[in-house]
This record gives C-alpha cells, structure tokens and sequence, in this order.
C-alpha cells in the first residue's frame, strides 16, 4: 500500500502524505519520487500542494527506529540508499517547476519541518500542530545542505534559536516570522487558502524551473558535496 499519494483538483496536484505520522524511511523515499515524477509528467498541473491526510501530523521526521534496525543488522547501504534518496526529494521540491506549497496540517518535526522548508511557500493551520528542530535533544545533526535551503524559509535569527534550542512553535508565531504565508483557522480553511493561493499561479515551467536554478544554485551544489562525507560515511549520529 502507497504511504503517498497524489489527486488533482482543477489545475493543482495535491500530494498526501498518508502514513499517519508519516515518518520518513525507503518506503516514503520511493513513493515520494514516485509522485513526484507523476505530477512532473502532467504539464496541466500549475502548481502543487503537499500535505497530509492525519489529523494530528504533518510529519514526524525521520523513522529513527528503521534506522536503528537497519544499522543494528548491518543493512548499511539500505540507509544510505534512503539518504541520498532524501536528498533527491529536497532537490527536487527545491527546483520543482511550479510553485510547492506546503499545506501543514499537524505537527512537522525534524525531517518533516525540512520537507516544508524544501517547498516554495507553506500555511499551516493553528487549532494544532507544533513546528520545531528536535535534532539538538536527540544528537542527530543537519546535513548541510539541509542547514542551507533551510535558512531560505526561515529568517536567520529565527532559525539559530530553533536549532540550537529545539523550541516547538505555532503557526501564530510562525506567520509573525514569515515562515508561513498564512496560519489558516483549522484544516477546511487551511486546504482552501492552500489551494487559493496555488491557483493564483500560472507561470511558464520553463522560466520557472531556470529561475528556481539560479536562486538555489548555492543550496544544490553543498548537498552534491555533502554526500560523500557524510552519507556514505554513515556521520548522520552525535555521541553523547
């Protein structure tokens, strides 16, 4: 069973994630290219919105627990299969050629608050739902590159205090940010303002996409450079 999907409403591919707390491990790795290639390949799609089909979770990041197991049983390269393909998806929604809007319905931590800042723009509802970094608490530190498109959706003094603090925040304090376009009342209005806003775009892919290239050039080339150092030396854990 597909831990993603996608559906398209008029004009807007909307992408679910719908794996309850929708941790991130190959499976969601594969069905994430999976939809994403398909919603490329439509070229009446104008814009996409990713979200989740939970009522309390956006996403929880990565599955630390398959991780373990995976390490624990020597299944090395099955982690740094699902690293690179990680990878792959913020390039992706980084360069993506219409606008990504992540529509963020419930708690996003770790890889999962990362998954949205990947996206072009992001709403997030306010009756639920925390955003935060807790790698600081649980020893496992950014990727660079991740460090990198990261301060793109998130002013830098904002970002140092989340990152080193791992302070949980709201869509309330997240809009005063502007990390967030608009914090929507509940998850009816938070889908509508997603897909407002998604209609108001009808760009040329083609401009698009070379644009996207140009202003996330920097953010593309330190995760290409990354890889190595980090993944394929397994470097993704602090000890105590």
């Amino acid at each position: 069973m597909a831990v993603i999907t996608w559906r398209k409403q008029d004009r807007v591919a909307v992408v679910e994630m719908c794996n309850g707390p929708n941790r991130m491990n190959e499976t969601f790795a594969a069905d994430m290219n999976l939809c994403l290639d398909q919603v490329q390949e439509d070229t009446d799609v104008q814009a996409v919105i990713l979200t989740s089909t939970d009522e309390k979770n956006f996403s929880q990041g990565i599955d630390v627990e398959w991780i373990g197991g995976k390490l624990a049983s020597g299944e090395n390269q099955a982690v740094i299969d699902f690293m690179y393909g990680m990878n792959n998806i913020f390039k992706r929604l980084l360069l993506f050629p219409v606008p990504v809007i992540a529509a963020i319905n419930g708690h996003a931590f770790g890889n999962g608050a990362i998954l949205s800042c990947a996206c072009d723009f992001r709403f997030m509802k306010k009756d639920r739902g925390f955003f935060c970094f807790p790698e600081v608490d649980v020893s496992i530190p950014f990727l660079p590159g991740m460090i990198g498109f990261v301060r793109k959706a998130i002013p830098e003094y904002r970002f140092n205090r989340m990152l080193l603090s791992g302070e949980r925040l709201t869509a309330d304090a997240l809009e005063a940010s502007d990390v967030i376009v608009k914090a929507s009342d509940n998850q009816e209005t938070l889908m509508e303002d997603a897909l407002a806003f998604a209609a108001s775009f009808d760009k040329k892919r083609g401009i698009f996409s070379e644009l996207k290239k140009r202003l996330y050039k920097e953010q593309i080339r330190i995760i290409d450079e990354e890889d190595p150092e980090f993944i394929d030396a397994l470097n993704l854990f602090v000890a105590e």
